[in-house]
């Protein structure tokens, strides 16, 4: 079972959020927290949206109002959207600075392995011997 998996019922996931079943409703309704729906309309509710259901009552608990909550949590979903696009872009550009020709370093180990690393790094151990071809000026 992962994170994202709807299991709980809405009273199972009110009481392992400490919140009242109608809360959770409420909650719903606001678009805080959307649960995933069953054949016949019933709320099924992960993990990840029982912590954050958690999330919400500790923000509520400092004393901010539901929309200052549901701004919060619409900029911490972009902020994790746009950080796995910039992963998706540096191994994207890391792999395009590799495949460029007269760009590429390897590095061969011990046990015969042959490892492709960045120009300019050096290796991690201190038997292994660094091939190169030195970029042509022209």
């Amino acid at each position: 079972m992962d994170l994202d998996t709807p299991v709980f019922a809405i009273a199972a996931a009110a009481e392992l959020a400490g919140m009242h079943p109608q809360t959770l409703r409420q909650y719903d309704r606001l678009g805080l927290v959307s649960p995933t729906r069953t054949a016949g309309q019933s709320r099924r509710y992960s993990m990840r949206d029982v912590a954050q259901l958690r999330e919400i009552a500790a923000l509520s608990a400092e004393g901010l109002n539901l929309e200052g909550i549901r701004r919060i949590l619409e900029l911490e979903d972009q902020v994790r959207t746009l950080s796995e696009r910039v992963r998706e872009l540096e191994h994207a550009l890391a792999e395009e600075l590799l495949n460029r020709p007269g760009r590429r370093v390897f590095a061969a180990g011990s046990a015969g392995d042959v490892v492709s690393l960045r120009a300019g790094a050096r290796t991690e151990k201190p038997n292994q011997v660094v091939v190169w071809r030195p970029l042509s000026r022209g």
